[in-house]
């Protein structure tokens, strides 16, 4: 049977659809067969979090069985904003999150985009986390991955050194992640 995973895109609508397609056929073909990689399309609602919260609760309802979720930039920040304040009952086996912005400030379409102050004591526990972020990536700043690296110290960080805000389109080292990890959890994966 194949393990799950989950992949949540960045932005919003099919230009940032499209362009997170090439990450996720990188990740498939780097996890291989035994892997089915579930990536759901999530347009921007009219909603103050672009609908992002119920999106991705509906995604990870949609799954049978345990899964890995995989999240890029904007999706990244709020799979962590949704872990963090709902309460779901879906077995998740680990977070990879690739290029996560972090959102501060004091403007209006924001505020709806921030994680409370106490995230991190509302995530699940004992899911190992990841982080990935580029120093050349161009469109989140590097400097956003100290936040998390702060707030989230049980998290394994991979700094890159190239690769931009898509990695090159390249997530062998997150495929390894997940691989590594998924042979490592005592109950394994459905």
């Amino acid at each position: 049977m194949k393990k799950h995973v989950l992949f949540i895109q960045g932005g919003g609508g099919g230009e940032d659809y499209a362009a997170d397609a090439k990450l996720v056929a990188s990740l498939q073909k780097e996890l291989g067969e035994s892997y089915e990689v579930h990536y759901p399309f999530l347009p921007d609602e009219q909603e103050p979090d672009f609908g992002r919260k119920k999106q991705i609760a509906q995604a990870l309802l949609s799954i049978e069985g345990e899964v890995v979720v995989v999240a890029h930039s904007l999706g990244a920040s709020m799979l962590l904003k949704y872990l963090s304040e709902s309460r779901g009952d879906k077995a998740i086996n680990g977070i990879f999150l690739i290029a996560t912005p972090y959102w501060s400030g004091d403007e209006d379409w924001k505020q709806p985009l921030k994680l409370q102050e106490d995230f991190t004591a509302k995530l699940p526990l004992n899911v190992p986390i990841f982080l990935y972020h580029a120093e050349d990536d161009e469109e989140v700043p590097f400097e956003h991955l100290n936040y998390y690296m702060e707030n989230l110290p049980q998290a394994t960080v991979r700094k890159i050194t190239s690769g931009g805000h898509q990695l090159d389109n390249n997530l062998s080292l997150v495929a390894v992640d997940i691989i590594t990890k998924s042979q490592t959890l005592r109950s394994g994966w459905v």
